[in-house]
C-alpha cells in the first residue's frame, strides 16, 4: 500500500518525519521515518494515535453556528458561504463601531507549520487587529538565551551528544518531551558518559538517568550560580576562553561568589555534598552537555534561572568541543526569509498588544489594572469585541481559566473557533469552522530540536468540508476587501519566499528538493561548534555575562494559607491538550487527572491514597483524586498533563488554579509558581457531584450535541 511522508506538526522539538499508509483515500497507519537521522524509524506513543483522533465521530466537519446560549450545545449547520458571509458582516459592524483593534486572534502551536500556523496571522495584521504576544511557552527562555548569546537560538547538535562524557538534563523530562534525544543519550552512556537529571520530581527521565537530583521548584538559578562559584574559585574556569570571548566576567564572578554551599543547600533543598559533587563532576568533564528546556522558566524568576544554567558551558570552554555546550532550541538556525511571514511587515510599534497569558483579564468588558498580573498592564478603553481561536484551546490551556471562560462566554463577544476537534473552547463558540489536520494540507516546518527543514505533503483529501486555516482567512479577506498580497499566498508561494534567503546555511535548498526528499539538513558544518569563537549574534561577538543572572524569590510565596506549590508538567502521553479527547490516551494516563502528593505532605494533611481532595489557590479550587507517592517532592503537588476539563471529576481544568502573573524576562507564563492548599473533600454532599460524572456527560454539557 502507498506511503506518504509527513512531518509531525505538534509542539515538540523532535519535528519527526513520519510515514502514513494510505488505502482508498484513508490514512491507516502512522510510523516514524527510518531514513530521518533524528526520527530513526520510531514515533512517540502520542503520535501513533493521531489517526484515531482524526477520525473521531465528534470531529467538526461542517461549519456550525450556535443557536442557543453559549455552551448550550445547540448548533445549526451552515454552508461555507453562509458562515463566511455572516462572520464577515459581523466583522464589518465591529470595525465600524469599535475599530479593528477590538479584534483579537488567539493561537499557538496546535500546528507548528509555517503556513497554517505562522502565516495564518496575515489576515489579522492586514486588518490592523490586536497583536497577540505568543508568550505561553518559550519567551522567558528565549529572552534569557538572547541576553547572553544574542538574538538567535541554536546550540549543540543533538547528533553530537554521543561525544559527551557528562550530560545534564536540567528541568526537562526528555523521555516524554524530546524522546528522539534518547538514542543519542544511550550512545553516549555506552561510551561511558553519565547522565544526571535535575528536576523537582521523579519522572521517566529520572529513572533513565544515572542520578536524579531533586531541586526545590524555582531555585535553579541558585544551584547554577553555586556551580559557577565552585568552577571559578577552585580553578576550573577556562580563563583563556572566558577572557577572549566573554564580557562582564568580574561582575558575574562576584555574583556567583555569594552562593556558597550552605546557602545554596538551604535554598534548593539539595544536600551540600551532592551540590559539591555535581559541581566538581561538571567542572572536570569535557565534553559536557546541558540539555535544558522551558519547564524551569515557568516561575517568576524563570528567565534568570534559564540564563544562569546556560552560562555554565562558557566557564569551562565547552563550546570548543564536539558534543559540549548546551541546547535550549535550534530554532534560530533556520535563517529563512521571514520578513513577510504572516504579514509581519505590517506590525507597527503602536499596534495594540495582548499577552496571551493574560487573556482572562483582556476579555473582561471593563478596564483592569492589577499589580498581581505582573509587569504588563491590562488596560484599554476599547474592550475586545471579537476573537478568533485557531491552533489552540484557551479554555483549557490558558492560565486562570475560570476568568478566561467567563470572558469567552460574554454574549457580546463574537467568538469564532477554527478546529479539527470539538474542544471545550469550540463548545463556547458562536461559529465553529472545521479545520484540516496536517494529513490534509501541505506545509513547511522548521524545528527546535534539530537542524532539518521539512516539508509536509497532504496525504488524504480533507474530511467533510474541513478547510485549512489560511483558506478560511483568505475567504474572509476577500469579503472584507483586503488587498495585502501575502494573505493570498499558496504554500508554494510562501515556501519560495522563505527559501529566497541568501544565508549560507540555506544555500542550495529548494522547494523541489524539499518536496522530493521530505527533509533537508541545513548547511551547518558536519562538526557544528557554533560558539567556539564567541557569539556570532551579539554586537561585539562576545558572550554577555553582564548583568549577571540572579536568583529571584517568587512574589507569590507559599504561606500559612497556601503552604504548597503546584507544578503542572507534561504527561507522558499528552501533548498539551491535543489528545485530551482520545479515550485510549486518557487510559494510558490512568483514566483521569490526579494529584501526586509526597507521603510526608499526605500525612500532614490527612490524605490517603485514592482520597478525593480539594486543591485551592487564589484563583479557584479543583477536586481531584490523590496519588500518594514518593515520585512527588515534599512541598510540591504535581498535576501531570493538560487534561480537558471534562475528564476531571469536577469538570474543571487544572488552570482554574494558575495565575496570569508573568516571568521576569520575556513576559512568559508562571504555571509552576502557584501556591496552593489542599484538604480532604470529606462531606458526602461535596462528593455526590463527582461520583457518577463521566467524561461523555461533561463534554455533552459543554456543547457537543453529537456525543
Amino acid at each position: 500500500m502507498p506511503q506518504v511522508r509527513l512531518t509531525c506538526p505538534l509542539d515538540c522539538p523532535d519535528t519527526c518525519s513520519l510515514l502514513v499508509t494510505v488505502e482508498n483515500g484513508q490514512a491507516l497507519k502512522l510510523r516514524g521515518d527510518p531514513s530521518h537521522p533524528v526520527t530513526q524509524g520510531f514515533a512517540c506513543s502520542k503520535t501513533y494515535k493521531y489517526t484515531d483522533r482524526m477520525y473521531l465521530e465528534s470531529r467538526p466537519l461542517y461549519p456550525m453556528k450556535r443557536v442557543g446560549a453559549k455552551g448550550s450545545g445547540q448548533w445549526q449547520r451552515l454552508t461555507w458561504i453562509e458562515a463566511l458571509d455572516e462572520i464577515a458582516a459581523r466583522l464589518r459592524a465591529t470595525i465600524s463601531s469599535h475599530g479593528a483593534e477590538s479584534i483579537l486572534r488567539y493561537n499557538y502551536a496546535g500546528t507548528m507549520g509555517l503556513m497554517e500556523g505562522s502565516h495564518a496571522h496575515a489576515f489579522f495584521r492586514a486588518l490592523g487587529a490586536i497583536e497577540l504576544e505568543e508568550t505561553i511557552c518559550a519567551t522567558a527562555g528565549m529572552a534569557a538565551w538572547d541576553a547572553t548569546y544574542g538574538s538567535a537560538r541554536f546550540g549543540t547538535n543533538p547528533e553530537d551528544v554521543p561525544h559527551a562524557k557528562l550530560i545534564l538534563l536540567w528541568g526537562i523530562n526528555s523521555l516524554a518531551t524530546n524522546s528522539h534525544l534518547t538514542p543519542f543519550l544511550t550512545q553516549a552512556r555506552r561510551k561511558g558518559a553519565r547522565v544526571i537529571h535535575i528536576d523537582p520530581y521523579q519522572t521517566k527521565t529520572s529513572l533513565y538517568a544515572d542520578q536524579h537530583i531533586r531541586i526545590k521548584p524555582g531555585t535553579d538559578a541558585a544551584l547554577a550560580l553555586c556551580i559557577a562559584n565552585i568552577i571559578i574559585s577552585r580553578g576550573f574556569c577556562d580563563a583563556e576562553f572566558v577572557d577572549t570571548h566573554a564580557r562582564g566576567f568580574t561582575e558575574y564572578a562576584a555574583a556567583a561568589a555569594e552562593w556558597d554551599l550552605p546557602r545554596t543547600s538551604n535554598v534548593t533543598g539539595i544536600d551540600a555534598a551532592v551540590i559539591e559533587a555535581l559541581a566538581l563532576e561538571y567542572a572536570r568533564a569535557t565534553p559536557s552537555f546541558i540539555r535544558t528546556s522551558y519547564g524551569l522558566t515557568r516561575h517568576e524568576g524563570g528567565g534568570n534561572a534559564s540564563r544562569a544554567v546556560t552560562i555554565l558551558p562558557i566557564l569551562t570552554g565547552q563550546w570548543r568541543h564536539r558534543g559540549g555546550g548546551a541546547l535550549l532550541s535550534t530554532s534560530g538556525a533556520f535563517k529563512l526569509e521571514k520578513s513577510r511571514l504572516g504579514a509581519a511587515h505590517l506590525v507597527k510599534r503602536e499596534t495594540r498588544r495582548v499577552n496571551m497569558n493574560q487573556l482572562g483579564a483582556a476579555l473582561e468588558p471593563e478596564l483592569t489594572e492589577s499589580p498581581k498580573l505582573g509587569s504588563t498592564k491590562i488596560s484599554h478603553p476599547n474592550p475586545i469585541q471579537a476573537m478568533f481561536v485557531y491552533n489552540c484551546n484557551p479554555a483549557v490551556v490558558a492560565p486562570d481559566s475560570s476568568r478566561v471562560i467567563a470572558g469567552m462566554k460574554r454574549e457580546d463577544l463574537l467568538l469564532v473557533v477554527l478546529e479539527n476537534a470539538m474542544t471545550e473552547s469550540a463548545a463556547l463558540a458562536d461559529y465553529v469552522l472545521p479545520a484540516t489536520t496536517f494529513m490534509e494540507h501541505p506545509d513547511i516546518h522548521t524545528a527546535y530540536g534539530h537542524y532539518y527543514l521539512s516539508y509536509n505533503q497532504a496525504a488524504i483529501t480533507p474530511l467533510g468540508e474541513s478547510r485549512p486555516n489560511t483558506w478560511i482567512f483568505q475567504q474572509l479577506a476577500r469579503r472584507l476587501g483586503l488587498t495585502e498580497q501575502t494573505i493570498y499566498w499558496s504554500v508554494d508561494d510562501l515556501a519560495n519566499e522563505l527559501l529566497s534567503s541568501t544565508h549560507v546555511w540555506l544555500e542550495g535548498v529548494t522547494l523541489e528538493h524539499l518536496k522530493t526528499e521530505g527533509f533537508v539538513r541545513l548547511n551547518v558544518p558536519e562538526t557544528f561548534l557554533p560558539y567556539a569563537n564567541g557569539s556570532p549574534m551579539t554586537s561585539d561577538g562576545k558572550f554577555h555575562l553582564d548583568p549577571p543572572p540572579a536568583y529571584l524569590e517568587p512574589l507569590d510565596h507559599v504561606s500559612d494559607e497556601y503552604p504548597l506549590r503546584l507544578l503542572t508538567p507534561p504527561a507522558h502521553h499528552f501533548l498539551n491538550s491535543t489528545y485530551g479527547n482520545l479515550e485510549k490516551i486518557r487510559q494510558l494516563e490512568g483514566g483521569e487527572p490526579v494529584l501526586l502528593i509526597h507521603p510526608s505532605d499526605a500525612a500532614q494533611y490527612g490524605v490517603t491514597d485514592g482520597a478525593m481532595i480539594r486543591l485551592s489557590s487564589q484563583q479557584g479550587s479543583v477536586t481531584r483524586t490523590a496519588r500518594v507517592t514518593d515520585k512527588a517532592s515534599a512541598g510540591a503537588v504535581i498535576a501531570e498533563g493538560t487534561w480537558w476539563a471534562g475528564s476531571a471529576p469536577d469538570g474543571l481544568g487544572i488552570n482554574t488554579l494558575t495565575s496570569q502573573r508573568l516571568t521576569d524576562l520575556g513576559g512568559g507564563s508562571t504555571f509552576h509558581n502557584t501556591p496552593v492548599r489542599l484538604e480532604v473533600a470529606a462531606l458526602a454532599s461535596e462528593l455526590e457531584a463527582f461520583d457518577d460524572v463521566t467524561y461523555t456527560a461533561q463534554i455533552a454539557r459543554l456543547g457537543d450535541s453529537r456525543i
